[in-house]
């Protein structure tokens, strides 16, 4: 928990400690479902990269010629045990990692909006293996936390993470619903994906609110409806196959949750329809994806005949006290 001497005094740190260690004691038991993913975590962490390059869109740790043939086959099992690979893309040691998600394009379309991340102390909420908070390194932040309750996306991040040596990357075993342990702590919030699979998101967004510093700044990207009225879709069972979707909200719908829940300067900087282009089955990510989810009789409903999926684009900033 070498994180939390980076916190600010404001955070709770009994709370934190003690949340910390029930989930440690949780992960560490000896059963296969935490075996699968600390297996290849172990096998991994020996391997130290001297190369590393996150500031372009495949994150690279390590190049192919710093290990044996041996070793990088060592280095591909262990990777392809984490599979399937949501983020991405990434290249461990020569190993090129296609994921299911083209990730480096939603960064693209947040690297204009984003403020100065140096020296900044930083959430990913539900930071998945880590791929925005590699992102974010290469911009120097003094500390980026990344709250992931998945064993599969904790152990995949300590992985690739103890190869890459990136100190002031961390994760802890936390969700969303942990941000009142952090009062006044971050300058700079993301959540991205997270928001439709809440069941109260204003309650969501004051959370973060909480935990925002005085002027700090919320990053939200989140699947969508379109449509210009405010408006949320409440699904019954799965929205594009996706169960634990709650509301869907319209850009404007969700304009409103954030001016509700008490953030300021709301910039809605980006709306677009999905498509397979930023989503879709890979050799590392082999199950369905988005073509799947969609009616194949009208790309524009899904499966189950609500609306196809937008991806929105929002941010906000917490008032200066």
């Amino acid at each position: 928990m070498h994180y939390l001497s980076q916190l600010p005094e404001s955070v709770r740190l009994d709370d934190i400690s003690k949340e910390h260690h029930k989930r440690q004691k949780w992960v560490n038991q000896e059963k296969k479902g935490f075996l699968r993913y600390r297996t290849p975590f172990k096998a991994l962490e020996r391997f130290q990269a001297s190369y590393l390059d996150c500031a372009s869109d495949v994150v690279t740790i390590g190049k192919a010629d710093e290990v044996s043939d041996e070793s990088r086959a060592i280095i591909h099992d262990n990777l392809r045990a984490f599979m399937p690979w949501r983020k991405g893309p990434f290249s461990v040691f020569g190993n090129n990692i296609d994921a299911e998600w083209r990730s480096e394009k939603k960064w693209q379309r947040v690297v204009p909006e984003l403020p100065d991340l140096k020296d900044k102390i930083i959430a990913d909420i539900g930071c998945n293996n880590g791929y925005y908070m590699f992102r974010m390194a290469a911009d120097s932040p003094r500390l980026v936390l990344g709250l992931e309750p998945s064993i599969q996306h904790y152990y995949c991040f300590k992985a690739l993470n103890a190869m890459a040596g990136c100190d002031n990357l961390a994760i802890d075993l936390l969700g969303v619903e942990h941000l009142a342990y952090f009062p006044d702590c971050f300058d700079v919030v993301f959540m991205m994906g997270i928001i439709y699979h809440r069941p109260s998101p204003i309650d969501t967004l004051r959370d973060t609110l909480t935990a925002l510093r005085p002027g700090g700044t919320l990053v939200l990207e989140t699947q969508a409806i379109p449509g210009e009225e405010s408006y949320a879709l409440f699904p019954d069972g799965t929205y594009a196959k996706v169960p634990g979707t709650y509301f869907v909200p319209t850009a404007t719908c969700l304009y409103n949750w954030m001016k509700k829940a008490g953030f300021k300067d709301i910039y809605l900087f980006g709306s677009h329809p999905m498509s397979d282009e930023v989503q879709r089955k890979t050799e590392w990510m082999q199950f369905e994806s988005f073509s799947d989810y969609l009616d194949p009789n009208n790309p524009k409903l899904t499966v189950e005949g609500y609306p196809a999926p937008h991806r929105i684009f929002i941010k906000g900033r917490k008032k200066q006290s």
